[in-house]
């Protein structure tokens, strides 16, 4: 392993595991000595769901590499609102969108929280459906107001062409807050990473956070 990708794994250390969990191993993700009440607490992982297999892949690789047995995820998924109908539908609350729309956000939601209880039972895992004007900065916002240690979000492939082009745009003009994966990497109060799962002959996933990107994690 090279300086640059040395350095890129201890940065991610504290979050990340770079192997997968062992049944017989009581080692932690980070560097510093354990510490048995922050241990006890754990940490909270925000991970922004969806119907998009790019999701689903983000979910899964938190799962196999990052959560540990003390922390909690909380799956997040955003639902375009008016103005007036921005906030958290809590499960049983009321609700100011159509009782439809709710219902198949959270049918989308409770399948992946299905796959987090079936690969990592022993991880407390929790939903929400919000609404909000900008999908970035009410993910941000819902990231600060609930305390999240990490937030996990998926991403797309971007073809070359396509990225130059966002590479052009950016100098020529400040980033907006349409830019959900960039925005809530720039933005967000805690550490933010950006999955993409490599194809079947690569393997691994690209992962991509404030200060890399596209670190390929051969996992």
């Amino acid at each position: 392993m090279g300086k640059k990708e040395g350095f890129f794994l201890n940065r991610l250390r504290a979050h990340v595991r770079v192997q997968p969990p062992r049944t017989t191993s009581h080692h932690t993700c980070s560097q510093e000595p354990p510490n048995a009440s922050a241990e006890t607490k754990g940490r909270s992982i925000m991970v922004v769901v969806d119907s998009c297999s790019e999701a689903k892949n983000a979910l899964l690789w938190t799962l196999s590499h990052c959560a540990q047995p003390q922390d909690s995820i909380l799956l997040l998924h955003f639902l375009k609102a008016k103005p007036s109908q921005s906030g958290a539908l809590a499960t049983g609350g009321e609700e100011t969108c159509d009782k439809h729309t709710a219902s198949k956000a959270y049918q989308k939601v409770s399948t992946l929280r299905n796959i987090c209880e079936l690969k990592r039972p022993e991880v407390k895992t929790e939903m929400v459906v919000v609404q909000g004007e900008e999908k970035g900065s009410t993910i941000v916002k819902e990231a600060r107001e609930r305390g999240a240690s990490l937030l996990v979000l998926g991403q797309k492939k971007q073809h070359a062409t396509w990225r130059l082009l966002m590479i052009w745009a950016s100098q020529t003009r400040p980033l907006t807050k349409t830019d959900t994966v960039e925005y809530c990497i720039n933005n967000a109060p805690c550490m933010a990473i950006a999955v993409r799962k490599r194809g079947k002959k690569v393997g691994g996933y690209t992962l991509t956070t404030k200060r890399h990107k596209d670190f390929w994690l051969l996992a």
